[in-house]
C-alpha cells in the first residue's frame, strides 16, 4: 500500500462529469451472447471506440483544457501522445479555442496524425527510439511558455478519464470485476477511484501487452520500473513507464495486473469484428482479451471491460485479421 495522498477523488470525477457533458459522447454499453458463453459470465462492454476522437481520451483532454485559467489558454497548450491523446488535445483544444502543439512519434499511426493535423494542432515529429518525447516537450512548453498536459500524468485528465468508469456503473449497476487497459496508468486509475465510489466490491484489474508489462513490474516491485520502449501493436500502450500520479492510486486500489499477447490482441479485434461489428484498435482489445482468454475465473460474475478506441488504420486491419488466423 502506498502511503501518498491521492491527486483525486469521486469528487474530481464528478466535477469532471459535469464539465464533460454535452461535448464527451455517454458511450454505449454492448454486450454480446457470444462472449458471455465463451466466458460464462456478463459482459459488459463499454466502448469507447464510439467517443470523439474514437477513444476515451477525449474526456480527460476536455475536462483538463476547460479547467485551466484564461492566462494558460491564452498561451496554449501542448502534449506528447502516440496518437489518441494528441487527437483529443487537439479537438478539446479547438472547442475551446486553445492553440495546441502535439510531439508524436514519427511511427504514430498515419490516422491518427492525419487526424491530430485535421483538428489544427501544430505537429512536432520526433524519433521514438532515438529522442525523448517528455524531454522535447519541456523545452517547448518553457520556450513558448505552453502548459503541459500529459497523456495521463496529470489529475484532471485522470478524473477525465474515470467518467468513462461512472458511466458504466451507472448503467450497468454494479459490477463484481471491471478489466481496463493500461499505458500509463490514467484510465485505470480514473477507473479505480469510480469504482471505490460507485461499485465498492467490484474488483479492478489493468491489463497491459506482454512486450511491455513495465506496470505489472511496478506493482509486483512496489515502485516504478523503466523498461525499453516495448514493441508491441497496442501502440497506445507503448509507455516506459507507469505515471508518478496514477501508480499509487494503482497500489491502493487494483486488484492487479495482466498481460495479454499480440495475438490474443487480433483474435480479439477479429471477433468484434465479426460478433460485435465494430472496430476496435489492439489497444483498445487489451481488456477483452484478458477475459476472453480466461487469464482470471469469471464464471458466474458481473464483468465490466472498457474497450478504449477504435482507431487503427485501414490498411492495416487484414494483416491484423491474418495474424488472428495464424494463431
Amino acid at each position: 500500500m502506498s502511503s501518498t495522498l491521492h491527486c483525486i477523488t469521486a469528487a474530481d470525477i464528478s466535477t469532471a462529469a459535469e464539465v464533460i457533458a454535452g461535448h464527451a459522447v455517454r458511450t454505449p454499453v454492448m454486450t454480446s451472447r457470444q462472449a458471455d458463453h465463451i466466458v460464462g459470465a456478463e459482459l459488459f462492454f463499454k466502448c469507447e471506440n464510439f467517443q470523439r476522437v474514437g477513444a476515451f481520451k477525449f474526456r480527460g483532454a476536455y475536462n483538463a483544457i476547460a479547467q485551466l485559467s484564461e492566462a494558460q489558454r491564452r498561451a496554449g497548450v501542448i502534449a506528447f501522445s502516440s496518437g489518441n491523446h494528441a487527437q483529443a488535445m487537439a479537438l478539446a483544444a479547438r472547442e475551446l479555442g486553445v492553440n495546441a502543439t502535439i510531439v508524436m512519434p514519427h511511427d504514430a499511426p498515419a490516422a491518427k496524425l492525419a487526424a491530430t493535423r485535421g483538428y489544427g494542432a501544430n505537429v512536432v515529429i520526433y524519433q521514438r527510439h532515438r529522442e525523448d518525447r517528455e524531454e522535447i516537450t519541456q523545452r517547448l512548453a518553457a520556450e513558448q511558455g505552453l502548459t503541459l498536459v500529459p497523456p495521463y500524468d496529470y489529475p484532471q485528465v485522470i478524473a477525465g478519464q474515470g467518467t468513462a468508469a461512472k458511466e458504466l456503473f451507472e448503467d450497468a449497476g454494479p459490477l463484481d470485476v471491471l478489466l481496463v487497459c493500461t499505458g500509463g496508468g490514467g484510465l485505470l486509475a480514473g477507473s479505480a477511484v469510480a469504482a471505490r465510489h460507485w461499485s465498492p466490491g467490484c474488483r479492478v484489474y489493468g491489463v497491459e501487452p506482454e512486450a511491455g508489462n513495465d506496470v505489472q513490474q511496478a506493482f509486483l516491485r512496489g515502485e516504478p520500473v523503466r523498461i525499453p520502449v516495448p514493441k508491441t501493436l497496442a501502440d497506445g500502450a507503448q509507455t516506459q513507464q507507469v505515471g508518478r500520479l496514477t501508480f499509487p492510486i494503482i497500489q491502493d486500489y487494483v486488484e492487479g495486473i495482466l498481460t495479454v499477447s499480440d495475438a490474443q490482441l487480433c483474435r480479439q479485434m477479429r471477433f468484434f469484428m465479426e460478433r460485435m461489428k465494430m472496430v476496435v484498435e489492439p489497444t483498445g482489445c487489451l481488456a477483452a482479451a484478458a477475459a476472453m482468454n480466461a487469464l482470471l475465473d469469471l464464471r458466474g460474475k458481473k464483468v465490466g471491460v472498457i474497450v478504449s478506441g477504435g482507431n487503427v488504420d485501414v490498411d492495416k486491419i487484414g494483416q491484423y485479421l491474418a495474424l488472428a488466423g495464424e494463431n
